[in-house]
């Protein structure tokens, strides 16, 4: 598959990419991943070895992007679901107990509303 990073064409493929990590110690993983064979590997560490490129020159996602179209599980960084919503005030939650409107969705309220 022909895969661009930082601005350089790469032709990879799905056995490559797994012969040439072979005997690669994974580094420790804190930000974006991706599994290849039965180890989890960074991205930036992989696309060093990959492209022999500075892990400078290149952006995880780009690296994210060719591993997963290759086949291979990528993983976000740990920790980084989505926020929960935000707790409803006291007003928004008296308002509801009592049948009232409510903003919680990020609505707004009307002068008909009240």
């Amino acid at each position: 598959m022909r895969c661009v990073i930082a601005r350089y064409p790469f032709d990879l493929t799905k056995a490559g990419v797994l012969d040439l990590m072979k005997g690669i110690t994974p580094e420790t993983v804190t930000g974006e991943s991706v599994t290849i064979g039965r180890r989890r590997y960074p991205v930036k560490q992989v696309g060093e070895v990959v492209t022999r490129q500075d892990r400078r020159d290149f952006s995880g996602g780009e690296v994210t992007r060719a591993m997963a179209r290759l086949g291979f599980t990528c993983h976000p960084a740990p920790g980084a679901e989505p926020a929960p919503a935000p707790a409803a005030t006291p007003v928004e939650t008296a308002s509801a107990l009592l049948g009232g409107s409510t903003l919680l969705g990020g609505g707004t309220t009307t002068p008909q509303d009240l």
